[in-house]
């Protein structure tokens, strides 16, 4: 009995060490490719503690303690920006809100070791297996004739051959990254500005050849700082604001639109959000200036900033083809398709992409329509549905227009034109009562991209109040360019027909 013990406990503790130097092995020489900071990046795990970052041969590599002895090694790839000006602003501009980007990098990783454990217990189990299978004869038979000249002669022929494939004898030559010291970021500035507090841990690997990018870092420290001070601020000043909170029964939904990339304003919107008590999100879509994969980041960013969140979407007119839609998807966003489903507190929700230039401007499984043909089949649909449609959420409101002035709808809402109107009262033929709401552009855009240290213009975000499963008001909150809030009056939404409301 003894003797099985021990057995099993020599067998358990081979695994375990096979399988951890197996899966340690695999997760070290593991990598992704993925889309960070708006480059085609290649993400590879580390064991030195390290989070390193490869920009390329312009400029200076980065690195900061990661505070675990898993360290994270990224090679920027490719890029869309067309000047090292323009680089260095979406850098610094990521940099003050990397939460999406961080946490994108770090389910990278998550996923790697995930793979690399599963790999390496399995791998544990195989000399397990085998010595179980081969039985105690045959192993006295093997290790008698790896005992024998013949035995000792093949264990030397292996040996040879793996030093002449390994070469020892054969030095490296000297690389360029050798050449490189690690110095802080305040040495590598040398001064010329104050290192904000909170990139103080940053190095950068410097010799002669990037000394001359000095100005670039100094201007994105310059960005980077008055990106962070603003949002920062004003995601705090939303934590006071005055605005209504719900009853008993009420359920509140987040309004946002026309982002375009301005991943600073998703804490500030995630912040009111919060101070309103929401427990839902309606993306109106245009996250993006062109939908194209290089930004994955804002996407990355109101996923993150949301999460916790009832999230429901669909895709603008700048979120060109599907990569936006699908992003979204597989980050847990339910994007609507043409169908009723059940919204937030129970209201039937129904939606549909932007068809003018989101690639999707098909109805089911008809190609080719424009946006009036689409208007009538999203219309048609919210008016066979079995219950009052209480919310549509497009893109643009036009495209439900016809469905609110068919008396099926109790309230579209969408974004598009960079302003608030509304909410504004339309009646059906038939008395029936419904409304129109366009919220403003929560990126503040003044044109199809956002990106910058503070908004481009007024940038809103509406809340939305349902009860008993249909829409009771609204309420705009405003975030101005010189970082001052505008509470708008919660405007309720009566649904007696006018005779009556009189």
């Amino acid at each position: 009995m003894t003797a099985r013990l021990l057995r099993g406990f020599g067998l358990a503790g081979v695994w375990f060490v096979v399988a951890v130097s197996s899966g340690l092995a695999i997760f070290t020489s593991s990598s992704r490719d993925i889309v960070l900071a708006s480059h085609d990046s290649v993400v590879r795990p580390t064991l030195d503690g390290w989070v390193v970052l490869h920009t390329g041969p312009v400029f200076p590599d980065l690195r900061l303690d990661s505070g675990s002895p898993i360290g994270i090694d990224v090679e920027l790839g490719k890029t869309t920006a067309e000047s090292p000006g323009e680089l260095v602003d979406r850098y610094a501009f990521i940099a003050g809100q990397p939460e999406g980007s961080v946490a994108k990098a770090r389910d990278a990783v998550a996923d790697m070791a995930y793979d690399a454990a599963v790999r390496g217990t399995l791998i544990g189990l195989v000399p397990v297996v085998v010595w179980l299978l081969v039985g105690p004869a045959r192993r006295q038979e093997l290790w008698r004739g790896a005992r024998s000249r013949r035995g000792i002669a093949v264990g030397v022929a292996l040996v040879v051959a793996g030093v002449l494939v390994w070469e020892p004898w054969q030095p490296d030559e000297p690389s360029v990254d050798e050449e490189r010291t690690w110095v802080s970021l305040a040495e590598f500035l040398d001064g010329e500005v104050t290192v904000p507090e909170s990139v103080s841990g940053v190095e950068v690997r410097s010799d002669s050849t990037v000394v001359e990018s000095r100005r670039l870092v100094l201007s994105a420290i310059s960005t980077y700082e008055r990106s962070k001070e603003f949002y920062d601020e004003a995601a705090v000043a939303a934590g006071d604001l005055p605005l209504r909170e719900p009853e008993e029964g009420e359920t509140v939904v987040v309004l946002v639109s026309d982002r375009h990339d301005n991943i600073g304003m998703d804490r500030v919107a995630r912040a009111i959000g919060d101070r309103a008590g929401a427990t839902a999100v309606f993306d109106a879509g245009d996250d993006t200036s062109t939908g194209k994969s290089w930004e994955a980041f804002s996407l990355d960013s109101v996923s993150e900033a949301f999460e916790g969140y009832d999230r429901y979407g669909v895709a603008g007119n700048h979120d060109n083809g599907t990569f936006v839609r699908d992003y979204l998807a597989d980050r847990g966003w339910e994007m609507l398709d043409g169908s009723v489903v059940e919204g937030p507190g129970g209201a039937p929700l129904i939606g549909a992409d932007d068809p003018r230039a989101s690639g999707l401007g098909n109805w089911r499984d008809e190609t080719d329509l424009g946006f009036d043909e689409v208007a009538t089949r999203l219309s048609d649909e919210i008016c066979a549905a079995e219950e009052r449609v209480s919310t549509a959420l497009v893109h643009d409101t036009d495209l439900a227009q016809p469905a609110l002035e068919r008396g099926c709808v109790d309230l579209v809402v969408g974004g598009h034109v960079h302003v608030r109107i509304g909410p504004d009262r339309v009646e059906g033929p038939e008395g029936q009562v419904g409304y129109s709401f366009t919220t403003g552009t929560t990126g503040g855009a003044a044109y199809a991209i956002a990106i910058g240290s503070k908004p481009r213009r007024d940038a809103t975000v509406s809340l939305i109040t349902y009860a008993e499963g249909r829409p009771v008001g609204i309420q705009p909150v405003v975030l101005q360019t010189n970082g001052q809030f505008v509470v708008s009056s919660f405007v309720p939404l009566s649904y007696e027909p006018a005779a009556e409301a009189r």
